[in-house]
């Protein structure tokens, strides 16, 4: 479709992922959208009618909770990835639409992480696996801003994780050292490096593969 064609002027979906960051319990920062929203939005043919085509084409991406949570747009000095750029060769039959501070990723099932189609996957920093959600793109953004979402990462938290995170540009990621699915991953000798989200990413689907975790798609 054309870009005129992807964009809904009479039923935009922006207004209601506005009502849903409204209603935050932490804090939701959406940054400008980027100058090439248009083709971010051409490449990945969602209409602005839905949420994700909504976020991709109002925002530069979304950063809840002091930027612990990257939801990808269309691309933002903080956050440069855009949905279609960063899954560009990174596995089929699934799309990542998010990923967290310490290296979890969250994507849409497109056949390959389960029978469940179009519904969302995380994969865990510390199992090394894609676990289901149970629902589907629209209703995480919702889910994300309710302390709901506390309770889900509360486990790979750390004291003084506010402040660590706040350092974190959005294009970057937390990893620890021995890695979080190991004991000694959250144990008081445990390093954090400030790494590149790619490297995190080539590193767990490398770590996935040889585990047969399940979890290697990428």
């Amino acid at each position: 479709m054309e870009l005129h064609e992807l964009i809904n002027a009479d039923d935009p979906a922006m207004p209601i992922v506005r009502e849903w960051i409204s209603r935050a319990v932490r804090p939701v920062e959406i940054l400008v959208p980027s100058s090439s929203r248009d083709n971010v939005l051409v490449q990945m043919q969602v209409t602005t009618r839905s949420p994700m085509g909504a976020v991709a084409y109002e925002t530069g991406g979304i950063l809840i909770d002091r930027g612990w949570l990257r939801v990808l747009g269309s691309g933002h000095p903080r956050l440069t990835r855009t949905l279609p750029g960063w899954n560009m060769n990174r596995g089929v039959g699934f799309y990542l639409v998010a990923d967290d501070a310490v290296g979890g990723f969250f994507a849409i099932n497109g056949g390959a992480l389960g029978g469940d189609l179009k519904n969302l996957y995380y994969f865990a920093s510390d199992t090394l696996r894609w676990e289901p959600l149970n629902f589907g793109y629209s209703a995480s953004l919702e889910w994300a801003c309710t302390g709901k979402y506390d309770v889900f990462c509360h486990a790979l938290r750390w004291p003084g994780w506010e402040v660590d995170v706040a350092a974190v540009q959005g294009d970057r990621c937390l990893i620890t050292w021995p890695p979080l699915w190991t004991k000694e991953g959250h144990g008081p000798s445990a390093h954090r490096a400030n790494v590149p989200v790619e490297e995190a990413w080539g590193v767990q689907m490398d770590f996935a593969r040889q585990l047969k975790t399940g979890g290697g798609n990428g």
